[in-house]
């Protein structure tokens, strides 16, 4: 590879996509691919002994949070830009990686010919999205000012991160297990959705996080 070449590093846990990012990138001149990972531990501590250029990062990871990993690249790793590559088509999604230090979304169905030139553009030091993401992120921010907030929107990261796992089936110890935290921390984070969602009990929760998902995968 030539010292030109563009520095890339892989983080998802379908070890398909990497596979698929890998060949996509190795037909194209000046890119190398200086490694991968699938959860938000190893992905960190590789890209920290060997900072690339850009990390291409899906937002579900085997363990760990693609949103989490995106913060924690901005404070250590500041010159390492990300591009979002998610399943996840929400808005709010797009808005909380941006907010989060993200350079870059694509959508998963994009076709292959929008990730190269997305990697690139990220690169290059600017901010890289669909025109239709684009036009969604201003039709939000130019709601009306009396617009009722959506519950949602109140999350936190890392409770909407839970949400999303309890709306997928997950229990609250494999949330845990996979989040790098306590049972109890968990709960605690069930408690504060509860709250600002305004549900009675862990039944409601559970339905109304299954019911979430399930519009968002419309």
């Amino acid at each position: 590879m030539s010292d030109a070449a563009i520095r890339v590093f892989l983080v998802d846990d379908h070890p398909l996509v990497r596979d698929w990012l890998k060949a996509l990138l190795q037909t194209e001149p000046g890119f190398e691919v200086t490694g991968e990972a699938d959860e938000q531990a190893a992905a960190l501590a590789a890209m920290s002994a060997d900072p690339p250029d850009v990390a291409v990062v899906d937002l579900s990871l085997r363990r760990g949070s693609g949103m989490e990993l995106i913060k924690a690249l901005r404070a250590r790793l500041p010159a390492v830009r990300v591009l979002v590559l998610s399943m996840h088509e929400e808005i709010r999604d797009v808005e909380r990686a941006l907010r989060a230090g993200a350079r870059g979304y694509v959508m998963k169905g994009a076709s292959s010919g929008q990730i190269v030139p997305a990697i690139r553009w990220v690169h290059s030091g600017k901010i890289y999205a669909t025109p239709e993401v684009f036009s969604r992120l201003a039709e939000r921010l130019t709601q009306a000012a009396g617009d009722e907030i959506d519950h949602v929107d109140r999350l936190s990261d890392r409770e909407l991160e839970v949400f999303r796992r309890l709306g997928e089936g997950q229990t609250t110890r494999r949330i845990a297990d996979e989040l790098y935290v306590s049972q109890k921390t968990v709960q605690t984070y069930c408690a504060r959705i509860k709250e600002k969602i305004g549900l009675d009990d862990g039944a409601e929760l559970t339905l109304a996080a299954i019911r979430w998902c399930g519009l968002n995968r419309e």
